[in-house]
C-alpha cells in the first residue's frame, strides 16, 4: 500500500500563514495527480487545490488568490501554502494522490488529515 504523511497544520490567528506537505511513501510506480481536500464541522468535504503531474493546477474558487499548491516530483511530495487565513478555512485538510502502482493500475490513496484551526 502506499503512505501518505501530512504535517504543517496548527492553530493560527486570522491572516496568519501555514504550509502543509505531504509525501507519499512505498512501493508504487509514481505519482501523478496529487491534490488537497478539506472538511469543516458540518459541511461536505471539497476539493482546495490539485496538481497534475506536469504542473497545472486546479483551486477552489475562495482560495485562489491565497493558497499556492507545489510539487516536487523527486520527492513525491505536494505542498498547500496557506496565505491570509480566515476563519472559514478553518479545517481538517486531507492529501490525496493518484498512484501508479507497480501492476501498472491507478490507484488513489488518502492521507490521514492534518488540522487547520484558525482562530482569534
Amino acid at each position: 500500500q502506499v503512505q501518505l504523511v501530512e504535517s504543517g497544520g496548527g492553530l493560527v490567528q486570522p491572516g496568519g500563514s501555514l504550509r502543509l506537505s505531504c509525501a507519499a511513501s512505498g512501493s508504487f510506480y509514481s505519482v501523478n495527480t496529487m491534490s488537497w481536500h478539506r472538511q469543516a464541522p458540518g459541511k461536505e468535504r471539497e476539493l482546495v487545490a490539485a496538481i497534475a503531474s506536469g504542473g497545472s493546477t486546479n483551486y477552489l474558487d475562495s482560495v485562489k488568490d491565497r493558497f499556492t499548491i507545489s510539487r516536487d516530483n523527486a520527492k513525491n511530495t505536494v505542498y498547500l501554502q496557506l496565505n491570509n487565513l480566515e476563519v472559514d478555512d478553518t479545517a481538517v485538510y486531507y492529501c490525496k494522490a493518484a498512484v501508479r502502482t507497480l501492476g501498472l493500475r491507478l490507484s488513489e490513496f488518502w492521507g490521514q488529515g492534518t488540522l487547520v484551526t484558525v482562530s482569534s
